[in-house]
């Protein structure tokens, strides 16, 4: 029998975060987010949860040896070209995570500092934000935080775009190597995000907000899409770009389909595109 020559290989993205069961967030999303934009999704679960449109009923945590096992076997065998760390709930995960990846020196690694669920369910440990912030947020290439999550990592409201500004320089200040403050949460009928990095750089990316009830996974899914274009090959301004056309496009997709009795998810597959290849390396 010939043996089959390689010569390609697929854009891999590994997601370290937590399960949702009514699969419109966490790790559901990331896979769901990597496919439609043509990478090879991988997953390191956190934690199971078990909840639905309607908030969250219960987490069970994965202990720390179980999660580094996953990030091991995958990272040794398949590699990955970029990583999105979500919902870590308690400091041994956190600090986990950290050791993953220097231990493989891994790139691209977007933080999405999940704290709070949509429906108001605590996600993560008091005691974990601050290791958190300690360990992670120098090994990120970005950091992602929602303005009630930046308001918890800074410790007081935010609500309006000076606010933010002020809030990401912080960030910056606490060892991010950039920062997308992400302003949907503010009223209005323009939704702002910044991008801010070490390097004096701000961004601001406006649009018009998008009426919809299903805005679940709405974070979950937006690092995964910037964790997929830096697999793709895109800088981060590009990659921040790429995947908010990618959300925005994907709230428009499912704003008028019903799933479920609460806030429902986004239609992350409305424009799916074909697997993507690179050549081997």
């Amino acid at each position: 029998m010939t043996e089959t020559a390689f010569d390609h290989e697929y854009p891999r993205v590994l997601s370290i975060a937590g399960s949702d069961s009514g699969g419109g967030a966490g790790i559901q999303a990331d896979l769901k987010t990597f496919a439609a934009l043509g990478c090879y999704g991988m997953t390191a679960i956190t934690a199971l949860t078990a909840q639905n449109t309607t908030g969250v009923r219960a987490i069970h945590g994965v202990p720390p040896q179980m999660l580094r096992d996953q990030i091991d076997a995958v990272i040794e065998d398949i590699g990955a070209d970029a990583v999105k760390i979500g919902m870590l709930h308690a400091p041994d995960i956190v600090q986990t995570v950290a050791e993953a990846i220097d231990r493989h020196a891994l790139q691209n690694v977007v933080l999405d500092p999940v704290m709070v669920a949509t429906s108001g369910a605590v996600l993560i440990d008091n005691p974990a934000i601050a290791v958190l912030v300690r360990e992670l947020f120098p090994r990120a290439l970005l950091v992602t935080p929602n303005l009630d999550e930046a308001s918890l990592l800074v410790g007081r409201p935010l609500g309006s775009e000076q606010d933010m500004q002020l809030a990401a320089q912080e960030l910056l200040a606490k060892g991010a190597r950039a920062v997308l403050l992400k302003g949907g949460h503010l009223p209005g009928d323009v939704v702002s995000d910044l991008l801010a990095t070490q390097r004096g750089e701000l961004h601001w990316m406006r649009g018009p907000r998008i009426p919809s009830r299903n805005t679940h996974g709405t974070g979950c899914t937006l690092s995964s899409a910037i964790a997929a274009h830096l697999a793709l090959g895109s800088p981060l301004l590009e990659a921040v770009q790429l995947a908010r056309n990618y959300v925005r496009a994907a709230l428009e997709a499912g704003a008028r389909v019903r799933t479920g009795a609460g806030g429902g998810p986004l239609n992350h597959g409305h424009a799916p595109i074909a697997m993507r290849l690179k050549p081997l390396r």
